[in-house]
């Protein structure tokens, strides 16, 4: 409960009015932690780290903010960490419903326009959830659509929210959209990134922002989808990788888990 004076008091109110109590309703928190998506020309990759904090406390070290929702779609939250696995429980529901309708899944673009459109629904008492989506199109590319609490989106190459959305989004500005930068000659985003350096990049990013936030830390998990046919780029070598696909005539998904510093 908080005290606020009234803004607009009669012409007639004593000078030594007392304060008038107000109660204000806040159902939100802040639960920290980071999440970033990369999209290649034929891959993409999303990750987040597993801390779950209020403040200054750990609620949590083990938090997952990277959820799968089909075969060639990922989807990343940050924010309200109820309103978040909420919101995935309600776009896991409708995916089903259309798999169950239509027997297929979903396009990534028509995912990307069904979650602006649940987002804006609720736009008088929103989500408070940042999304980043990430997967293959259609067509084969890779894609990043992220979106604010009430459904505005766009498609990108890169983006990064949450904690340290600050440190992140300028360091990928930097080393994917070569900003502030002279471009190698012949190089145009995104065929230009190869998976190893985006999983560098990613680790990089996350390594940092660790040293920085203590909002961010304990475990990194690295969702990598793959277009159908595409080569595997070395991700048969890494450790403490687990494929979440069981075919491979499609498109294909992979995990990889790190750990990050603890306190």
């Amino acid at each position: 409960m908080t005290f606020v004076l009234p803004t607009h008091a009669p012409h007639n109110a004593h000078r030594g009015a007392v304060a008038v109590p107000q109660h204000q309703f806040n159902p939100y928190s802040e639960n920290g932690g980071t999440i970033l998506a990369i999209a290649g020309a034929s891959f993409s990759v999303i990750a987040g780290d597993t801390r779950q904090t209020e403040g200054y406390n750990i609620q949590t070290r083990y938090a997952p903010k990277v959820f799968r929702l089909t075969d060639k779609a990922v989807l990343a939250t940050n924010g309200f960490a109820a309103d978040g696995n909420m919101f995935v429980k309600k776009v896991r529901q409708r995916l089903e419903w259309y798999r169950h309708a239509h027997a297929k899944d979903m396009s990534l673009q028509a995912i990307a326009h069904l979650i602006q459109t649940m987002l804006y629904q609720r736009r008088f008492f929103p989500f408070y959830v940042y999304n980043i989506l990430g997967g293959i199109e259609d067509d084969g590319s890779g894609a990043v659509y992220s979106f604010d609490p009430v459904g505005s989106y766009e498609r990108e190459t890169c983006r990064a929210a949450g904690a340290a959305s600050a440190l992140v989004q300028p360091f990928l500005d930097n080393q994917i959209y070569f900003k502030n930068q002279t471009a190698p000659p012949g190089n145009a985003h995104p065929t230009h990134l190869p998976l190893p350096r985006v999983l560098s990049l990613v680790i990089d990013s996350f390594t940092s922002a660790t040293e920085r936030h203590i909002e961010v830390g304990d475990g990194l998990e690295m969702y990598v989808v793959l277009a159908k046919g595409s080569p595997l780029q070395g991700l048969d070598t890494i450790q403490g990788i687990t494929e979440l696909t069981n075919t491979n005539h499609g498109e294909r998904m992979f995990v990889i888990r790190r750990n990050l510093k603890r306190d």
